[in-house]
């Protein structure tokens, strides 16, 4: 479940990075800063949540019909 997690975080980081180029996160890794919008309308970054645990809920299909 962790490695998903990291996963996920780090495809995110890099899609909301740019062009950056990917990086494989470990478990134990420090996460990249990144800033992502948020349902409620807001842009929430990573460093806002800092010392707390944060959950990224991802639904690659959702809303796309496929």
């Amino acid at each position: 479940m962790i490695r998903f997690l990291l996963t996920v975080l780090s495809v995110t980081a890099v899609a909301v990075a740019g062009a950056q180029a990917p990086v494989e996160l470990k478990a134990g890794d420090k996460a990249p800063a990144f800033s992502l919008p948020g349902t409620d309308g807001n842009t929430h970054t990573l460093g806002q949540y800092a010392g707390r645990a944060v959950v990224l809920a991802w639904f690659p299909k959702a809303f796309t019909g496929g």
